[in-house]
């Protein structure tokens, strides 16, 4: 990319208080070194904690809230529907990327209309690694969609995929959903490594046998509505 670009930062949070300020002052620090202008979204999703009061010490970032816990699906799609720039950039506020790997992401944009990072290595515990491997397999084996490590939270799109693309599911599958309904679109796909961190604070919740149980009743129901997409992706 020769020109600087106007990127939106999604970051969905739920019970994030110890980490959202981290993840903030890093994108404070880094947004406008690679961006002509920028925005910052928080989502916070019914946070019981500290997570909205942390964020409103920072001033310049867009603060939207669920009343209640209304999943992590929903919380994206809030601050996806609500970004206003060229490129919209998402990732968790549990501070386990680097956001100046966004920089490698832009780098090879100009012929993509999705960017997305891939866990290398990953540093999840061995179990969180055990499922996404599983998952990986089955999303191929149902769509035949292509993608390394399709729920990485480290994904970059021209805003022009968010506003033609239907986003419905609430829970875990919406990075499975969106990157689906991309390729069945024929939006093309790149994919890039990123460094990975185990998380510091907090606790995550993918794991959890319902969170499980939404993201596979939610994939089962997409495959009786699409065909296989058409894949196109980029090499590294």
């Amino acid at each position: 990319m020769t020109q600087r670009p106007s990127i939106s930062l999604v970051l969905p949070a739920h019970d994030e208080a110890e980490n959202i300020g981290r993840i903030l002052s890093q994108a404070q620090e880094v947004l406008p070194r690679i961006s002509k202008e920028h925005e910052i979204i928080v989502v916070d999703d019914g946070s019981r904690d500290e997570t909205a009061r942390m964020v409103m010490r920072f001033q310049g970032v867009r603060l939207l809230r669920h009343e209640r816990n209304r999943g992590y699906g929903a919380a994206l799609r809030t601050g996806l529907q609500s970004a206003r720039m060229g490129w919209v950039f998402f990732t968790d506020a549990d501070h386990q990327f680097d956001l100046n790997d966004l920089a490698e992401l832009l780098a090879v944009s100009a012929d993509a209309d999705i960017v997305a990072g891939y866990r290398s290595p990953r540093r999840d515990p061995r179990v969180r690694r055990l499922l996404g491997w599983g998952w990986g397999c089955l999303v191929r084996w149902l769509f035949g969609l292509d993608i390394r490590d399709v729920d990485c939270a480290f994904k970059l799109f021209r805003r022009q995929v968010l506003t033609e693309i239907p986003i419905e599911s609430v829970g875990a599958f919406v990075n499975t959903e969106i990157l689906v309904r991309a390729s069945a679109a024929g939006f093309r796909i790149r994919q890039i490594p990123v460094r990975h961190f185990p998380r510091a604070a907090g606790s995550p919740s993918g794991a959890r046998p319902r969170v499980i149980l939404r993201a596979v009743r939610e994939l089962l129901k997409l495959r009786r509505r699409l065909p296989r997409p058409r894949v196109k992706r980029s090499q590294p």
